[in-house]
């Protein structure tokens, strides 16, 4: 109780940067239990937590009925929908053209409508100081591509403002793919002019359309395993569904896949039974969090959930979602779509240009944007679209096709059940279960029970369970439940973003007490990835500062193991307002966000002075 203190106190000490007299310390110490027994200092949710742990059934009731006699504050909820979207490059006014900052200014491809500097004197003149002396991007691989844009400059510029190269260094990455799954000028012309061919998820859309009622009749005739009798081995299941549609005339040489269709056992396989797996988490769920949760012993990485019309339109931003880290050994992408002819077509370009080890549907997303065109949880009360866009998209792949979902849409109305032994048939090669409802969104526990009984009924197709791991315990009891393995994601607190050593903890079998300068270094491994994978320029500083920001607005809500009461944190428990063992475990507590700019400021020096922010989700965090 030592650490706990009053939501003043708290801000006071932040403010005055942890310079205390310890006389004051001490003086304030009485005040601070008195402050904890009348329980004044917390809001009234936080109270009924404490008193249920410290007291029995009488006192609890005499709790509830002073609650009702004070009027109680209405919990923040949901998205922050209407705040102020600021792009990195809103902050630099006058940017010098890529052609300069490669070293080919005579080649500037616009000439004199270029509307960037080619004059460096001119760009330096305005260009903000720079952040640090040590640039990342030149100390890993020997050269930084961005120059004199770079805001750690000085590390790699001579005389002159000449890019200075480390050739040892640079020798060592040359030619190493470090980054897979890219967008090519070429690929992304095709898209958008409407040139790329679908060959195969045409041949199978026509099935449809030749189908009665439009079910994907020909898919139901798939052999599920390689014993049953082959029957038209060398018709696809869509063709079988229209007979009479002539084939496409294709040009190349002849290979047994046209001859024989792959039988769906001789398709890669997914064996990831009993690994961890990082869900796909939107914003938050990029490629530099995705390192550092490999580092900590993530086994199974997915990519942020991408639009698939937004991806065959060509949209970098989306494309961006798709991208592969080396050090990413088994690696998926999530796909969210309400259609048929679209999830289709979009699996089967992702089969063709890009490498994933497996593609999964987001059947699970809850925000109204998704469900309201048919997509997301949508997709559960819509079985005969459900079904087609499996099927569609498990004959254009060579790579398992998996499904993620919840119980159902409806808070008691649990619907899953009789949706996984259908998955099963429609040839997904897993199911990741989301134990509560669309309804329920991330509130309320989850419900494991169900979770194990799907898991039942899916055998022998693996079901992944997930909700509420956050801590190996939490893992333990689930694995107990018969699941073929957990899936770490954004519960509420976060299970991955809240803590994401969460994977350490669970293989080595132990509560982590990490300390503050350990927390720190992590966040400047993070700053460092990104700053490789956005750039060290004032755009790619500034969109990291971004990314930073909204992870800490998850990260605050870790509790240290070290001031806890009892073991482990509960993963729906809202602690009271406290003061942790130095200056930088309590700013790293804190809820607001001046104070998570404060910690990006430390790794990423000063804001610009335009420079807005407001978390993407108020997430029932309290002030």
């Amino acid at each position: 109780r030592r650490f706990l203190t009053s939501k003043e106190q708290f801000h006071a000490y932040l403010r005055a940067g942890g310079q205390e007299e310890e006389e004051e310390e001490e003086k304030d110490e009485k005040k601070k239990e008195e402050q904890v027994s009348s329980s004044q200092s917390e809001p009234p949710a936080k109270r009924v937590k404490v008193e249920e742990l410290s007291q029995d059934g009488e006192s609890q009731g005499n709790a509830g009925e002073e609650e009702k006699e004070r009027p109680e504050k209405k919990r923040a909820r949901g998205q922050n929908k209407s705040r102020p979207c600021m792009k990195p490059n809103c902050y630099e006014q006058s940017r010098l053209c890529p052609s300069v900052t490669q070293g080919c200014a005579g080649q500037c491809h616009f000439g004199p409508r270029c509307r960037f500097l080619h004059d460096v004197a001119e760009y330096l003149a305005g260009k903000p100081a720079d952040l640090g002396q040590r640039c990342v991007l030149f100390d890993t691989f020997g050269r930084c591509p961005y120059g004199v844009t770079c805001r750690f400059g000085q590390a790699h510029l001579g005389d002159g403002h000449q890019n200075l190269v480390n050739a040892a260094l640079a020798q060592q990455w040359e030619g190493k793919l470090l980054v897979r799954n890219s967008l090519s000028k070429d690929l992304q012309q095709q898209l958008r002019k409407r040139k790329f061919s679908f060959q195969k998820a045409e041949e199978f859309l026509r099935g449809l359309r030749g189908g009665k009622g439009g079910k994907a009749t020909g898919g139901s005739t798939e052999v599920s395993n390689c014993t049953a009798p082959q029957e038209g081995l060398g018709d696809s299941p869509s063709s079988r569904g229209a007979e009479d549609v002539p084939s496409i005339p294709t040009l190349g040489p002849l290979t047994d896949e046209d001859v024989t269709k792959l039988r769906p056992c001789e398709k890669k396989k997914l064996e990831i039974q009993g690994k961890l797996y990082l869900a796909p988490l939107t914003t938050c769920g990029n490629l530099p969090f995705r390192r550092i949760c490999k580092r900590f012993g993530a086994d199974v990485t997915c990519g942020e959930m991408a639009v698939c019309t937004n991806l065959l339109q060509g949209q970098s931003s989306e494309w961006a979602l798709l991208k592969r880290h080396h050090t990413e050994d088994i690696f998926g992408v999530q796909l969210e779509g309400a259609f048929p002819d679209t999830m289709t077509k979009c699996a089967e370009l992702l089969n063709r240009t890009i490498d994933v080890d497996f593609v999964d549907i987001n059947v699970g997303c809850p925000i109204d944007l998704v469900y309201k065109k048919g997509g997301g949880c949508a997709l559960m009360t819509r079985s005969n679209k459900f079904e087609q866009i499996v099927r569609g998209m498990n004959s254009v792949l060579d790579v398992p096709l998996t499904v993620k979902i919840r119980t159902g849409v409806q808070e008691k109305v649990n619907v899953a059940h009789k949706i996984i032994p259908r998955i099963r048939e429609w040839g997904a090669s897993m199911v990741t279960l989301h134990g509560r409802s669309r309804e329920q969104r991330y509130t309320r526990s989850a419900d494991w029970e169900y979770i194990a009984e799907c898991a039942r009924l899916a055998s022998p197709m693996p079901l992944f369970g997930n909700g509420d791991i956050l801590s190996y315990e939490d893992a333990n009891r689930a694995m107990q439940m018969g699941v073929s393995g957990i899936m770490i994601a954004r519960q509420v607190p976060v299970g991955a973003l809240i803590k994401p050593w969460l994977f350490t903890e669970i293989k080595e079998q132990r509560h982590w007490d990490i300390s503050s300068s350990e927390r720190f270094d992590i966040l400047k491994d993070f700053t460092n990835y990104g700053l490789e994978h956005w750039g060290s320029d004032t755009q790619g500083v500034e969109k990291t500062r971004k990314f930073l920001l909204e992870w800490l607005s998850f990260l605050c809500r870790y509790i240290p193991v070290g001031l806890l009461e009892h073991l482990p944190q509960r993963i729906n428990e809202r602690p009271p307002y406290y003061l942790g063992r130095d200056y930088l475990e309590t700013l790293m507590a804190s809820q607001n966000v001046d104070d998570w700019i404060k910690i990006s400021e430390l790794l990423l020096g000063p804001v610009p002075p335009s420079f807005t922010f407001l978390p993407k989700h108020k997430a029932n965090s309290y002030r």
